[in-house]
């Protein structure tokens, strides 16, 4: 009996072993600049490293960083993954200007609006428009937030001209031009940055979407808020989901195949879902705080649409410039937008 027991006690401590060792045949490192907190994290990335590593029986392990804990600032998270410092990043793309210029495109004043059909016809878009921007790379998602809001300190923005002298943060050089074409003096930083710049009198307000204006903490920090009436936002930055190509190319090929039915449009939509989601959460704070909210109406909306146009023309342009067919581009991304209506 005892050399019974003794076998199956090694027969388990076997399968056991068998076990960790199968938890060990791919360990990935994903890093990104938000707390766990923060809606991205909570209800995007952290449900998907679970669906990963449940449906790849514990051979895929995922590591999660957040709050850049790697190192870095934000804008050093595509290098990450493209140089191999890290396996994975979640990052906003204008963060490293110029790299990614078609998606840009998706960020022009008036473009979109809600994040999940958004994010949706971005992935569609880059997959037939912009691969060539991430040759380096090994792509998993791309997604949009929801309709940019104007966050602001003091009186709330309701004509174009009180915009004038003000200090506003903006997430990319799309946006921040953007905002000085519209009259205010726009201030480049990525988002963690904003509550101290906000605290300290260096901006006047930022323009980001509701979401992460929660764990921003941008309604105790700000007065008003305003926002656009209709299907389309001031603005919406763009992110991505970046592997490094050497760490994906050297995954076994049925351990790629769970990544990939987990990418591209289904990740999209998971992450544009929960920006939508924790917009309400954003929105329905700010008034509980007591800030007055602002939506401006469709009609007063065609002036703000008017007053952006040369930043569109402009774009158009510099693409040109590029050697990529600008208005094409435009075009494309309208398009795109308009089939997931």
């Amino acid at each position: 009996m005892k050399q019974i027991l003794r076998l199956a006690a090694i027969a388990l401590t076997a399968s056991f072993m068998g076990q960790a060792a199968q938890a060990a045949d791919v360990t990935l490192r994903f890093h990104q600049f938000l707390s766990l907190k923060a809606d991205i994290p909570a209800r995007g990335i952290t449900p998907w490293i679970e669906k990963i590593e449940a449906e790849s029986n514990g051979r895929i392990k995922i590591e999660h960083y957040p709050s850049m804990q790697l190192g870095g600032a934000p804008p050093s998270l595509y290098g990450q993954a493209r140089d191999g410092v890290v396996d994975i990043v979640w990052t906003v793309l204008g963060y490293t200007p110029g790299l990614f210029p078609t998606a840009e495109a998706f960020e022009l004043p008036f473009m979109t609006g809600k994040a999940e059909t958004s994010s949706v016809a971005l992935q569609k878009f880059i997959e037939a428009n912009g691969m060539q921007d991430f040759k380096d790379v090994h792509p998993l998602g791309f997604h949009t937030h929801g309709p940019g809001i104007i966050h602001i300190k003091g009186d709330a923005i309701k004509e174009i001209s009180d915009l004038k002298g003000k200090k506003l943060r903006g997430p990319t050089r799309v946006i921040t031009g953007m905002l000085g074409e519209l009259g205010a003096t726009p201030v480049g930083m990525p988002v963690p940055a904003v509550p101290e710049s906000l605290s300290k009198g260096v901006i006047d307000g930022a323009v980001i979407p509701y979401e992460v204006s929660v764990p921003l903490k941008i309604a105790q920090l700000t007065d008003a808020h305003t926002g656009f009436e209709g299907e389309t936002g001031l603005y919406t930055a763009t992110f991505g989901v970046i592997m490094n190509k050497a760490a994906y190319e050297a995954m076994p090929a049925d351990l790629r195949a769970i990544l990939d039915r987990n990418s591209g449009v289904e990740m999209a939509r998971l992450f544009g879902r929960a920006m939508d989601q924790a917009d309400v959460v954003g929105r329905r704070i700010a008034t509980e705080a007591g800030n007055e909210i602002v939506d401006i109406s469709l009609a007063d909306k065609a002036k703000w649409v008017e007053a952006v146009q040369p930043v569109i023309d402009g774009w158009i342009a510099e693409m040109d410039g590029k050697g990529l067919d600008g208005a094409g581009l435009v075009a494309a991304a309208r398009s795109a937008i308009a089939n997931e209506k």
